[in-house]
């Protein structure tokens, strides 16, 4: 019954938030800054460095579109929000959009009445465990104590695993990543779970990261992805195309290094589209021809943002696998710039 009322508040909420504004493009225009809602710290991924200045995969998406509609990447303002505060936040219309390991489900696309723009990380549910525990497989959790964050796909994912392969666990809630990693390593539980990227990147701030496995097991399918309010479609295309824009252009060859140079033109119809050096592409949805240009100059395209921030030479360690371009074996590509 809470969660119930919970969905349907949200709904509520939803529904008045696209009403009321159905021109995001013009409030971000008008007030010179995206707001943009991301984690509360995920290492390489979304977290503010020593300085206050935040940097990481899905603060790169934040980025992209910054530069894409100001022209400023900087001119974003981050607002911090949790599992149970994400979706509030962009319902109510505190921020423009979210990036922040948010997974793209039924209920959150159509009944909480939000759009996902696209996938730019494809993960699943895994569980890490101190190595001393001498467990090896997730099927060994029986009566463990396992520290989750509330208001996820994450809780629901646990409940379903345990209930299917018979066993029992003891829940410990949390709210926040840097929460759960306190928790856990004070031996508050025996397990955390959550998305398996977000394992590696908590793993890897710990004083001996090697002394935790991450099991086998992945237990869910966790397509990740910005997504913004239903309602105003012409912002929620500036979000996914610039999304998009990231991945073509790693397909396409166009990087931080030499799209200068393509922007003399080349015999790619496709990468010309994509730069705004050919056709209107960019006045279809209110932006300058070379919006995209802008996006992919902040950080480059799909493949230099992931290898930056959590690829396999970072603490994070983490292989393209599905993220890999569908060519490479992946399953990621752009539609067409046409």
């Amino acid at each position: 019954m809470k969660r119930t009322v919970i969905l349907g508040a949200l709904t509520a909420a939803g529904f008045a938030a696209g009403a009321a504004s159905a021109a995001t493009l013009d409030d971000v225009k008008a007030r010179g800054t995206l707001n943009c809602g991301v984690a509360t710290g995920v290492p390489g991924f979304a977290a503010p460095d020593s300085s206050g200045e935040w940097a990481g995969f899905d603060v790169a998406v934040c980025r992209a579109v910054a530069a894409a509609t100001l022209g400023d990447p900087s001119a974003v303002e981050f607002v911090p929000t949790t599992g149970k505060t994400r979706f509030t936040a962009l319902a109510s219309g505190e921020v423009d959009m979210l990036a922040r390991n948010t997974t793209w489900t039924f209920s959150r696309d159509v009944d909480l009445k939000f759009e996902f723009v696209g996938v730019n990380y494809y993960d699943g549910q895994g569980f890490m465990v101190p190595k001393e525990l001498g467990v090896s497989s997730a099927k060994e959790l029986d009566g463990a104590t396992v520290c989750i964050q509330t208001g996820t796909t994450t809780e629901l994912n646990l409940a379903d695993y345990f209930r299917v392969n018979g066993m029992s666990y003891e829940p410990v809630p949390i709210e926040t990543n840097a929460e759960a990693q306190q928790q856990y390593l004070a031996g508050a539980c025996d397990v955390y779970t959550t998305d398996a990227s977000g394992l590696a990147a908590t793993r890897a701030t710990f004083e001996v990261p090697t002394d935790h496995a991450i099991l086998p097991e992945i237990i869910s399918k966790e397509p990740l992805g910005p997504l913004v309010r239903h309602g105003d479609n012409e912002w929620g295309d500036i979000v996914r195309w610039t999304l998009n824009a990231l991945i073509a252009a790693e397909e396409y060859g166009v990087t931080s290094a030499n799209i200068d140079e393509m922007l003399g033109g080349t015999d790619n119809p496709e990468i010309n589209r994509l730069l705004g050096t050919e056709g209107n592409l960019g006045e279809m949805f209110g932006l300058e021809s070379d919006w995209a240009v802008h996006a992919i100059k902040v950080g480059g395209n799909y493949g230099e943002i992931f290898a930056r921030h959590i690829g396999e030479d970072t603490p994070i360690g983490l292989a393209r696998g599905l993220n890999a371009q569908y060519r490479d074996g992946g399953i990621l590509y752009a539609p067409p710039f046409r």
